[in-house]
């Protein structure tokens, strides 16, 4: 059989009826760095897992979004029946998102020592049972409380996915993985935006919350039945022997225990804090056009909730295909140098938002078309933050590394929450567009601190390796 670097996931089950879900038995040694010399059995293994980890994360991540995404459209009918403002229901959102941001700072600690099948599987149910919740609440702090302890819980799907992608794909190929898995966000998205017109037509908002919850527990079993920790925990290699990508200071960064660890590649790094900060600016932008544009769409630019739910729709669904544009990009054109796309992307960013503020109410289509826009170039600098921040940290902190940045991002989704409704409610959306556009810019400043920077594993490499 010739060889290919992609593997469909028909002829993976084909050649696989029955795959062993514990550890695998290795008849013959694997070679380091020439996969010509490992087995098609072996191979065929592998590429097996990898495929099942894939989709399995991304319908566990897509699932998290059904419990998030759900107040977003419900806000509007929450104010207007239940008479909240938008500064109330933005702290709310505010609160959330920061329990979240700090959530995935320590869910990232966590679980770089815990195996991601438990936790990811966990947060998924605990988070449902929260959203379930919500959909019986009325008073403030009734939502506030369970928005609370929902994202919580929620802080539990990003770390285990991080640490999965680090283990089960090379830096070689993470970029462009991570952007693959990171359009489960926009397909859980797009689903509650999509279908969240006809359910609070039919049904009333509440049910906003109860839908999705109950869908989640199904999911929460699904994924704690797919998912398996690292290839080492089913018998198979680490990922940088099978594609030839050891080096000698990855071992060695392997013996240092983890205080020492820590304190050398992520709280003294300050490419990480660069990222960090990036990340903020980059949420700033990115939730507020999220959190906010059915209700700006529909109060400031003339759309109907619908009309408005699908905007913000189309919005989310372009990001799929910028992330995997840029994850294209940084692996293959930049040669792993994240920073370099994020900072071109969110200078372009900047002056979408501008053209977003500026077009004309009633201008549907153009609304459309500002908004896929705004949806493309958004999503690249978001993922790449997650896999620069993994390059900078190494893979064996890549969940600590990725849920700092994550709690930076989060303080960012605050400030878009309570921050953006008080400065509406105060101001006007002008005010909200002159800050989420010099965002923009401060973003793509901090992506350029780290311009000539990328993973010590890719600076190290066998250059001879091949790419399964």
């Amino acid at each position: 059989m010739p060889r290919t670097n992609a593997v469909s996931l028909t002829s993976i089950l084909e050649e696989t009826p029955m795959m062993p879900e514990t550890s695998v038995h290795f008849e013959e040694p694997l070679m380091l760095g020439n996969s010509k010399e490992i087995s098609q059995d072996h191979k065929t293994l592998f590429r097996y897992w990898r495929v099942r980890i894939m989709y399995s994360m991304m319908f566990g991540y897509a699932s998290f979004y059904l419990l998030r995404v759900n107040m977003t459209m419900a806000m509007p009918f929450m104010q207007s029946e239940l008479g909240y403002s938008k500064t109330q229901l933005g702290a709310v959102i505010s609160a959330g998102a920061i329990l979240y941001g700090l959530g995935k700072f320590f869910s990232g600690y966590l679980g770089d020592r815990i195996n991601a099948r438990h936790m990811m599987s966990f947060g998924l149910m605990m988070s449902a049972i929260m959203s379930f919740a919500m959909g019986f609440g009325s008073h403030l702090s009734w939502f506030l409380i369970f928005w609370v302890l929902n994202n919580s819980f929620q802080s539990m799907g990003w770390p285990p996915c991080a640490r999965l992608l680090n283990h089960w794909y090379s830096p070689r190929e993470l970029a462009s993985k991570w952007a693959l898995w990171n359009s489960s966000q926009q397909i859980g998205c797009c689903i509650v935006l999509v279908s969240a017109g006809f359910i609070i037509e039919q049904y009333g908002w509440r049910y906003m919350f109860f839908i999705p919850a109950t869908l989640c527990v199904f999911l929460a079993i699904f994924l704690f039945n797919r998912l398996r920790d690292t290839p080492e925990s089913l018998g198979l290699p680490p990922i940088e022997e099978y594609h030839g990508l050891k080096s000698i200071a990855d071992v060695e960064d392997e013996k240092k225990s983890f205080w020492p660890f820590f304190k050398t590649f992520i709280l003294k790094n300050k490419l990480v804090w660069y990222v960090c900060m990036a990340n903020f600016f980059v949420y700033v932008v990115r939730m507020t056009v999220f959190t906010w544009a059915p209700t700006f769409l529909s109060e400031f630019k003339g759309s109907s909730i619908k009309l408005a739910g699908f905007q913000t729709a189309v919005y989310d669904f372009a990001g799929i295909f910028g992330g995997l544009l840029a994850g294209y990009l940084s692996d293959k054109v930049f040669k792993g140098h994240r920073g370099r796309v994020g900072a071109i992307l969110m200078f372009l960013l900047m002056g979408c938002v501008f053209a977003l503020w500026k077009s004309p109410a009633g201008a549907t289509a153009l609304h459309f078309l500002i908004m896929v826009c705004v949806g493309f170039l958004i999503s690249g600098p978001q993922i790449l933050v997650g896999v620069a921040a993994s390059d900078f940290a190494s893979k064996r902190a890549a969940g600590t590394a990725s849920g700092l940045t994550g709690t930076f991002g989060y303080i960012g989704t605050g400030v878009a929450g309570v921050g953006i409704g008080a400065i509406v409610d105060n101001f006007g959306w002008d005010w909200a567009f002159i800050m989420i556009t010099f965002s923009a810019l401060l973003g793509a400043f901090f992506f350029a601190l780290t311009w000539n920077h990328r993973s010590k594993v890719l600076e190290n490499n066998v250059e001879n390796a091949v790419i399964e």
